[in-house]
């Protein structure tokens, strides 16, 4: 199988990476001063083992590839709030035997939250979703790091909504072989629930810094309290801190990377300056689940808008007060129980 990375960035450049060099064909999707960085100087990936370089093909869009593959497999790795538009290119693109890729070809939706793989079942027949457990930073146009060890990655595997397959434990052995562990689950949206709440605080640490200080932590955990009311409420199942705990272990410990910064996915898109951010998907969907089953949701309510307004007006990342953002969340929980 062919593996066509959209959006190797952080997550699809570090899996684009260790895929060829386990020896899979990787194709890189890419676009801007990334794309034109990966076709001068190639993938540059920094992991614990040291520093790789990978010359692949990179484009911008499926035309450049010509007819795709039958035997391809589409990995979505764009943030949420890229999808519909990244998926708008891929879909209609033909697949040897008179297909579309949206007909005939698997697509990995390997992102945060729950919402980019029910945006791609609006136009792909066979969509997989994986829950992604996998420090990876990019930052810096033609390199991707990954501090994981001794594996890169954590990647839960399953059908969506429901289900496995005989592709997906292919593409697990792909992925085994590559420096990460691949799971394949019938459940997978109960493992991507679970890091959904995790991803909660990635608005924090994109407004105030790292959560390194106990009013951070305190804050995090009110933010997460809030939102496992709300699944509750709403009858969603989600994998539990231990159970989550005894599945990664010691398998993909964090260690320094000189030169890396270690920082979430939110912290990274207000340093790149993109003018987006994926808090819409994260803080949101918490959000819009309340709104829908009753439940108030003030703090991710404001962390969601504090995440835009940042992005928006390109603000520096972790330039707010980490006790300013606690008196901005006791100020939003009391207006709530007011209300």
């Amino acid at each position: 199988m062919r593996y066509i990375i959209i959006g190797a960035g952080a997550v699809g450049g570090v899996v684009g990476g260790r895929l060829a060099q386990s020896g899979h064909e990787v194709v890189l999707v890419a676009r801007g001063a990334h794309l034109a960085a990966l076709r001068a100087d190639g993938l540059r990936l920094r992991v614990p083992d040291g520093d790789l370089t990978f010359r692949l093909p990179a484009v911008e869009r499926p035309e450049e590839l010509g007819e795709l593959r039958a035997d391809d497999v589409l990995v979505l790795a764009v943030k949420t709030q890229d999808a519909e538009a990244a998926l708008a290119q891929w879909g209609p693109a033909p697949v040897a035997g008179g297909t579309t890729a949206a007909e005939s070809l698997p697509l990995l939706c390997a992102q945060n939250g729950v919402e980019g793989q029910r945006i791609a079942l609006r136009r792909f027949r066979r969509v997989y979703g994986v829950c992604v457990w996998l420090p990876a930073t990019h930052l810096e146009p033609g390199v991707v790091s990954a501090a994981g060890s001794p594996l890169t990655g954590i990647l839960h595997l399953g059908r969506y909504p429901h289900g496995t397959d005989d592709t997906l434990h292919r593409i697990a052995a792909d992925l085994e072989q590559s420096a990460f562990e691949a799971p394949v689950v019938a459940d997978v949206a109960r493992w991507q629930y679970a890091k959904l709440l995790t991803n909660l605080a990635n608005a924090i640490e994109a407004v105030s810094g790292p959560l390194e200080s106990e009013a951070a932590r305190e804050l995090c955990a009110r933010v997460r309290a809030e939102g496992e009311a709300v699944l509750h409420a709403a009858g969603i199942a989600f994998a539990g801190e231990e159970e989550q705990k005894q599945a990664r272990g010691d398998k993909c410990t964090q260690v320094p990377l000189p030169g890396t910064v270690r920082a979430g996915s939110s912290w990274q898109s207000l340093s790149r300056g993109t003018g987006s951010i994926e808090a819409d998907h994260l803080n949101g969907e918490i959000v819009l689940l309340g709104r829908l089953h009753g439940v108030a949701t003030p703090l991710n309510e404001l962390l969601q808008r504090l995440a835009n307004t940042f992005a928006r007006e390109r603000r520096a990342a972790g330039s707010l007060p980490v006790a300013e953002l606690v008196r901005l969340a006791d100020e939003a929980e009391a207006r709530a129980a007011a209300a």
